[in-house]
């Protein structure tokens, strides 16, 4: 048994440390894709602690702040570079703190005029060997191909375009544009697989799967509205985990809104909540 895990599933700051670095290195993966893709876009990448803020481009889901604390608290000078940095691009700063890191963090952020804007949940499931993948009736799931990204990319901005309604509201909202850029850039990353559910040869869902470190990150799923309610989205999970087990990963790691149809989703699968992040703006 890994050593990270009492009985049954215990995030204690070790498993958060781990946990969080691996969101770090998608964060930062996703940046340094968009300077690629677009040479003349000023993306920022500054580390600030155990974390970096990322910056990649106006209105992009990865400008944050993630990571920070899980090893000691940073200065004052680190965070008045990001804040520059950030005030450079017209942008508000967003941190995204977990429960288990440093207090200090919260603390020097409150006094400094961040608001805390709401949560989000980070889940864990410990994988086993073996794990089967168990497919709703009539749900065929299928990796991406090259043929299939752009299918691919559609699907799941359309999808992320109607979201559930289920549990507390996201403080976000994102154009169109903004989240197709991030997904292509977020597939550039580092053991990154992209997943096609279809139904009758229609492709009606899409989801995809990062593998760091033995943890695999479901970086985010979504059903087209008029195809919800058929276990599509049971379906992708479920062969998602069964694809990280193949590959060795010993922990499964989501991030969902708090009460969310998603959240509901993977805790039927026998996720439990790890830790909340606080999600703190200026």
């Amino acid at each position: 048994m890994p050593s990270d895990f009492a009985p049954g599933l215990f995030a204690g700051q070790d498993l958060a440390a781990r946990v969080e670095h691996a969101e770090r290195t998608l964060i930062e993966e996703g940046a340094r894709a968009a300077a690629r893709r677009n040479p003349q876009e000023r993306v920022l990448l500054h580390p600030i602690g155990s974390g970096v803020a990322v910056w990649a481009g106006a209105g992009s889901p990865l400008d944050k702040v993630v990571a920070v604390g899980m090893d000691g608290a940073f200065d004052d000078a680190e965070l008045d570079a990001v804040e520059q940095a950030f005030a450079e691009r017209d942008a508000p700063v967003q941190f995204e703190v977990s429960t288990l890191a440093d207090p200090a963090v919260v603390e020097c952020l409150t006094r400094r005029g961040y608001v805390l804007f709401g949560f989000e949940n980070v889940l864990g499931l410990r994988l086993d060997p073996g794990r089967k993948a168990q497919l709703a009736d009539g749900v065929e799931i299928r990796d991406v191909g090259h043929e299939e990204f752009d299918t691919w990319v559609n699907v799941v901005v359309d999808g992320f375009a109607t979201p559930d309604t289920q549990g507390v509201a996201s403080h976000e909202e994102f154009p169109r544009e903004a989240i197709e850029r991030a997904e292509r850039d977020l597939t550039a990353t580092t053991g990154f697989v992209g997943s096609l559910a279809w139904i009758g040869g229609v492709p009606v869902g899409g989801a995809s799967l990062r593998l760091s470190d033995g943890i695999a990150q479901l970086c985010g799923a979504a059903t087209l509205p008029e195809f919800r309610r058929r276990g599509v989205q049971g379906s992708l999970l479920s062969m998602r985990l069964a694809a990280a087990a193949v590959a060795g990963c010993d922990l499964a790691v989501v991030t969902t809104l708090p009460g969310s149809k998603s959240q509901q989703n993977v805790q039927k699968l026998g996720f439990q909540l790890l830790y909340p992040r606080a999600i703190l703006v200026r």
